[in-house]
């Protein structure tokens, strides 16, 4: 935006010099015109005095040896004609132009004009015409043909001061609009800056720095401050409700403990030798169980989700192997359990740029999303793999999958697709993975194979450019 301001500065302050300076150049020919108007006229009208004796005497003798003298001294061509317009006396034996129009009026007895303006590029010579008067008659002409070069030159020379003096004006005017120009942007620029990082701190679960620091026009100032309140005001309502979430989890954790125990004591009554239940309660008891544990299961999931969205991330370089190692060998006992194989593969070795306990964290969602709609006798498969400067590990399962137009609400909180409402889920599990995978610094992409299932693909920047810490890498 600066670029442009100046761009269009400039073209304004060029179009007020063009307005200014074309008419004094243009003055400037005219005054040269006239200057050498002025001075060949008076030349010419000289000669038209001296030629009066020698067309009244016919004797052109002297005469021409005038004219001979002054073409020599300044190399301007000159004659004399008479009446008839013969030639009496000239300075050349050849005078180029002495048979045009104006001499024509000068035998008529009109005097010169001022001629058109004289541009650097015409290379026309000036011709004037005055006639020679013996007792007010016309007897003859007096014609002197000059060339129009210093004329031109005088010219060049002004319109060249004139260009020179609008090219400093011109860099002057920039040199002053660059510091205005940056007062004015300072508030946007900031404004830029400040969205950036107002995302980013956000994501971090940190308060986002104010990006107003008093620069600018009052009304650019007043945007900023407005701005700063907007930011504190949002970073205010998440943190709210990633305070809830977590506070409501802890909350109904201790009842549903409570009642969980409740309803196992009520099963230790039922299950008594003595007791005399019929199978119908012992059918709602079991269901109570289950719900609990459902009810469980969802609390869990919504506190990893405040866990995954509000704490602050702090960025470090976390070689990929040891954690993948260590969150593969933690789920394969209920991999096994449930007939299922769980495998790596790709490349080893990477490292990239996020949080490690936000890595487990995020890997644990994908997995367990994965192992939980596997069908038995199938396979998981972890990926890893280095693409444009960025670490890939994806998870693959072989389970329902997704319809093609699912794919965008998948990782929205509570969503369940139409082939996995009826499975047991809290439907936070793609939500906490998006949710960690992107204040880690990444990305989460799905993707749908060919031969059924679902891809989960976690991107991550590599290692900063800065040369790592001494201490030995998280999750190595």
């Amino acid at each position: 935006m600066r670029a442009r301001l100046l761009v269009v500065f400039s073209v304004l302050t060029g179009l007020l010099l063009l307005g200014l300076g074309l008419p004094l150049a243009a003055a400037s020919a005219s005054a040269a015109t006239s200057r050498l108007f002025a001075d060949r006229l008076g030349d010419t009208t000289r000669f038209a005095a001296l030629a009066q004796r020698a067309v009244s005497d016919d004797d052109p003798g002297a005469l021409a040896a005038e004219l001979g003298r002054y073409d020599e001294l300044y190399g301007i061509a000159a004659v004399v004609l008479d009446r008839d317009g013969r030639v009496l006396a000239a300075s050349r034996p050849e005078v180029p132009g002495a048979s045009v129009r104006r001499v024509e009026l000068a035998l008529a007895g009109q005097r010169s004009e001022t001629p058109a303006t004289v541009w650097p590029w015409d290379a026309d010579p000036l011709l004037l015409a005055e006639p020679v008067l013996v007792g007010g008659e016309v007897r003859g002409a007096a014609v002197t043909v000059s060339p129009t070069a210093p004329a031109r030159a005088e010219t060049l020379r002004a319109w060249a001061a004139l260009a020179g003096a609008g090219l400093v004006a011109l860099g002057g005017a920039a040199a002053l609009a660059v510091p205005v120009v940056r007062w004015i942007l300072a508030p946007v620029e900031s404004l830029d800056e400040g969205t950036a990082q107002v995302a980013a701190a956000v994501r971090a679960g940190r308060a986002p720095r104010p990006v107003g620091d008093g620069r600018g026009p009052p009304e650019l100032r007043r945007l900023s401050r407005h701005f700063d309140q907007m930011a504190a005001g949002v970073t205010h309502a998440l943190e709210s409700q990633r305070a809830f979430v977590a506070d409501a989890g802890h909350q109904l954790r201790n009842p549903l403990t409570a009642l969980r125990l409740r309803l196992q004591n009520v099963g230790a009554a039922l299950a008594a030798p003595d007791a005399r239940v019929d199978d119908d309660l012992r059918e709602e008891h079991g269901a109570a169980l289950e719900e609990t544990d459902r009810l469980a299961g969802v609390l869990d999931a919504l506190l990893d989700l405040a866990r995954a969205e509000g704490r602050p991330v702090h960025p470090v370089p976390v070689r990929v192997d040891p954690v993948l190692a260590d969150r593969l060998e933690a789920w394969r006992v209920l991999a096994e359990h449930d007939g299922l194989a769980l495998a790596r593969r790709g490349p080893g070795g990477l490292v990239i740029s996020s949080d490690p306990l936000l890595l487990a964290t995020v890997l644990d969602a994908v997995l367990d999303n994965a192992l939980k709609y596997s069908p038995p006798g199938g396979e998981v498969v972890m990926t890893t793999a280095r693409v444009d400067g960025r670490v890939e590990i994806a998870v693959r399962d072989h389970g329902p999958g997704l319809a093609p137009d699912e794919l965008a609400r998948a990782t929205d909180r509570f969503w369940r697709g139409a082939t996995t409402a009826s499975d047991t889920g809290s439907g936070l599990g793609l939500a906490i993975a998006a949710r960690g995978t992107e204040r880690g610094g990444g990305e989460l992409a799905l993707e749908l194979p060919d031969d059924g299932g679902l891809r989960v693909v976690l991107r991550f920047p590599g290692p900063a450019a800065a040369r790592p810490p001494a201490e030995p890498l998280p999750g190595g």
